[in-house]
């Protein structure tokens, strides 16, 4: 009968662990980066608040038109006039007579612009305005994005080093467990035994800093999302990273010098400071405008000309023409002013174009970098694990020993967090490539969806029971932690070393015949 693998401590401590969050039944219902972001649409306070200044900077724009329509107003008024009309010459001279009477008028009177080149320019810097609005507002939504899903690749990136430290801490209490076995019967040296409790009591330590890590990544994305108790869908395994195109740098530079939000902000921002031009030069050139009227006059017991009740019934039509002679020298400083404004928006476009060229190239460079590391790291895993398995070996027949396994150990582990690490890392690249070439939409989270979980119910990370020096098993999992024995300390004979003793001089020789000078 053909014997049955064995799987290594550590495969066999990683498989207890994930056995028991597939087997437990208390679920999560998950969310997806879609869902939390509808969600973080209606509750986030920086995004509400450039949606709300957008609705400001479209209804602001749209009183430039009033400029160019036509103005009608309605009038309407009473008095009362109370006179005393002194004689001053005829029959008669001296006499005062009291005079009162009523006016009362209403009239209905229109002005439209016939020709005004300064709210012209107007009109046409409020839909630029409007334009500028817009483009705020799509970069509000693309920082939104990334935030997003930048909390959400922070919770899932603690919940995988949490898990790795948990598994690390149950491989760590097995090795020391065999370390303290071999030191028992007397194949292994203490030092074995310490160097593991060491690596085991650091391995809590990191254990803890995880806990706390992944209790803060939460609150973040709570907050940014409206939602207590959020948990993320995890990616799917096997793992498959959407990548870039096209592949080529050049492509998206050029791509975001057309249609990145800020660079179409600050070239709007050239035109109404252009148009500003224009209309301090308006300031030399005459206004034409049409002015219609209706009004009615009543008096009806009089005036003070007059005691017959009369009513004046008087349409108006006309043209009223304006032309500035002079000004005190205002239109030519303002014309001055004007196009130093202008050659100031112009550099903005400058440096805008600049700015978003490089911050193209620094995140397609990163991401090409990224899923670079993403390779090179899966190969380091196997190469980790494979090491591991050796040392484990060697460490059985006498060749190596402890350290060298706790050191194979940590570097699987670290090289476990480390890629799961680039792999959120690469995911989040494709959105910032996309927000820095300006073209990051909502659709564009659908990819980073397709590499998630299908099942929207996850396992939660479990928790540990706590931070002492007992192994943590979850409950649902048959396999028991091996028992850690205290270790003796170790017997250290006392130093008391003799007292050094002073060697005496030697004899000097003696010169039996010295030499005649």
């Amino acid at each position: 009968m053909p014997s049955r693998p064995r799987l290594s401590p550590l495969s066999a401590a990683l498989a207890s662990i994930f056995a028991a969050l597939l087997a437990s039944p208390a679920l999560t219902q998950a969310q997806t980066l879609n869902e939390l972001y509808d969600a973080a649409r209606g509750y986030d306070a920086t995004y509400q608040g450039a949606r709300a200044q957008y609705e400001a900077n479209v209804a602001r724009a749209a009183q430039a038109k009033a400029g160019i329509l036509p103005a009608v107003g309605l009038t309407a008024g009473v008095t009362r006039s109370d006179l005393e009309i002194d004689t001053l010459t005829g029959s008669g001279r001296g006499t005062t007579t009291p005079r009162d009477f009523n006016t009362q008028n209403v009239g209905i009177n229109a002005t439209q612009p016939l020709y005004r080149p300064a709210n012209w320019a107007t009109y046409e810097q409020g839909k630029r305005q409007a334009d500028i609005a817009q483009a705020v507002l799509t970069i509000a939504e693309q920082d939104l994005i990334v935030r997003v899903s930048q909390a959400y690749f922070d919770v899932l990136a603690s919940q995988d080093s949490l898990a790795l430290v948990r598994a690390q801490k149950v491989a760590v209490a097995e090795q020391l467990a065999s370390a303290k076995r071999n030191f028992e019967v007397g194949t292994s040296t203490i030092t074995d035994s310490r160097e593991a409790q060491a690596r085991y009591d650091l391995v809590i330590a990191q254990e803890i800093a995880a806990e706390n890590d992944l209790q803060v990544k939460k609150i973040v994305l709570d907050q940014r999302v409206g939602r207590p108790g959020s948990v993320p869908v995890p990616l799917r395994v096997p793992v498959v990273l959407p990548t870039a195109q096209p592949a080529d740098i050049n492509a998206w530079v050029a791509q975001a010098d057309e249609v990145h939000p800020a660079i179409q902000q600050a070239r709007l921002g050239l035109d109404v400071a252009g148009l500003e031009v224009d209309k301090a030069k308006a300031g030399h050139k005459p206004t034409l405008d049409a002015n219609l009227g209706y009004n009615v006059t009543r008096n009806p017991t009089g005036t003070s000309t007059s005691t017959v009740g009369t009513r004046v019934n008087a349409t108006t039509v006309g043209v009223t023409f304006n032309l500035p002679l002079f000004a005190g020298f205002a239109t030519e400083n303002r014309i001055k002013e004007t196009l130093a404004l202008e050659d100031q928006s112009r550099s903005v476009l400058d440096g805008t174009r600049r700015s978003v060229a490089q911050a193209t190239r620094a995140a397609y460079l990163g991401l090409v970098s990224g899923a670079g590391q993403v390779k090179a790291l899966e190969a380091a895993e196997a190469s980790s694990q494979s090491a591991l398995d050796a040392n484990r070996l060697g460490y059985q027949v006498g060749v190596r020993i402890n350290i060298d396994v706790l050191n194979s150990q940590s570097q699987l582990y670290q090289t476990k967090r480390d890629l799961a690490q680039a792999r959120y890392n690469v995911l989040l690249g494709n959105l910032k490539l996309r927000q820095a070439n300006g073209t990051l939409t909502t659709d564009d989270m659908n990819a980073i969806n397709a590499t998630l979980a299908s099942n929207g119910s996850v396992p939660a990370v479990p928790s540990a029971t706590g931070h002492d020096r007992s192994t943590t098993v979850p409950p649902a999992t048959t396999v028991t932690p091996p028992s850690i024995p205290v270790i003796p300390p170790v017997p250290v004979q006392p130093f008391n070393p003799p007292a050094p003793t002073m060697p005496t001089a030697p004899v000097p020789p003696v010169i039996l015949n010295p030499p005649v000078r």
